[in-house]
């Protein structure tokens, strides 16, 4: 292969519907204190692609995120990067060589590049289903790392121990008009949308002035659920943050729902290109039964559409619909929408220096992982 890598401005990030690929998604990092890169490669489509000849190229770019580990120790971070997936023989050899040209521009105590890959999984196919129909996952590390490294020269990337972004999600094809959109949902999503619409429940959008009522509920959900909790600092930088002078931006809108004037359930949408994404939602555990959320999801995906949008990124879901699965109930209420369920390729490690990348995989086997 050969690739030309050029570092550019992150506010000539290329427009697109990855949202951790924009510059908006820069700007809100930058805010919070985590630097930024970005890199224009370009690439023969035959070096890409398997069954294509000719001397035509791709033009892309990523982002690329420094987050510090230690005083001694940093490592960059491709959220949901490069957007170019070569075909599934190629994509180790791609990421080798870029990894190599884009290991001189980064920090000296960089130990290592980590790929947050949205690329399909090579196991999220119907060959790795039950008799079910239940996606198995993917198999042993150890197993993917022998494929994903197969016509490297180095044999250098190992399967991250934690994946930082949503591995599966249902992306909703929001194309059709709204009826259309209704008929593809299952039968008791659409009746528990109805629902909440004739107990009462308003739909609204609001500003800052409003963030202490979405953090409430946050909070709430927070600690019913188990998760880890961000502080509200963290939610006014992403409601903040717009980057409207580059070639990225983003349009974000805090939508809360109401019961009598009564906050009780909240989202966060972020339209990015064609994309709409459901970035963070919270509940109340009060009134559950008004069916809030779904009244919601629907107001968001109505405003999707004013925009453009032509697709419906619900962010994150289990891997299937395994009842003992914790998260089994978010499983059912967002597949409930329609849509296809995607499976992602997860997180991988290019090691610059192995010994301290040795102890940073100790450090997030013992700990809940590292939120880059």
């Amino acid at each position: 292969m050969n690739i030309e890598v050029l570092k550019k401005e992150i506010s000539e990030v290329y427009q697109t519907p990855i949202l951790h690929q924009t510059a908006f998604w820069s700007e809100v990092k930058s805010n919070l204190g985590v630097k930024s890169k970005a890199f224009e490669f370009k690439i023969r489509n035959s070096d890409l692609y398997t069954n294509t000849g000719g001397r035509s190229y791709t033009v892309s770019d990523f982002l690329v995120l420094i987050q510090q580990l230690s005083k001694e120790s940093t490592i960059a971070y491709v959220p949901y990067g490069p957007e170019i997936e070569p075909s599934e023989e190629n994509q180790g050899r791609f990421l080798e060589e870029l990894s190599e040209i884009v290991r001189s521009y980064l920090p000296s105590n960089c130990i290592a590049l980590r790929y947050d890959l949205n690329w399909q999984s090579h196991w999220g196919k119907d060959d790795f289903c039950d008799d079910e129909g239940k996606w198995m996952g993917p198999p042993q590390p150890n197993y993917q790392e022998f494929h994903f490294n197969y016509n490297t020269i180095n044999w250098n990337f190992k399967k991250a121990n934690t994946d930082i972004l949503p591995v599966n999600t249902i992306f909703i094809d929001i194309q059709p008009e709204v009826n259309a959109i209704l008929s593809k949902m299952k039968a008791k999503t659409r009746y528990n949308i109805n629902l909440a619409l004739r107990k009462g429940v308003v739909v609204k959008e609001v500003g800052m002035d409003k963030l202490h009522v979405w953090y409430n509920l946050y909070r709430d959900t927070a600690y019913r659920n188990n998760i880890f909790l961000n502080d509200i600092d963290y939610f006014q930088t992403v409601l903040a943050s717009k980057a409207e002078n580059t070639s990225s931006p983003a349009i974000v809108k805090l939508l809360l729902a109401e019961l009598n004037g009564e906050p009780v359930s909240a989202m966060f949408l972020v339209i990015t290109d064609h994309r709409a994404t459901y970035l963070y939602g919270a509940s109340s555990s009060a009134h559950r039964n008004s069916m809030s959320t779904y009244a919601l999801q629907w107001e968001a995906i109505r405003i999707a559409k004013t925009y453009g949008c032509t697709e419906y990124d619900m962010f994150g879901i289990p891997p299937n619909s395994n009842p003992s699965h914790p998260m089994h109930g978010l499983y059912q209420f967002k597949i409930g929408f329609g849509g296809e369920l995607y499976h992602q390729m997860g997180c991988w490690d290019y090691p610059f220096e192995k010994d301290k990348y040795a102890l940073f995989q100790a450090y997030e086997m013992n700990s809940k992982g590292y939120h880059l």
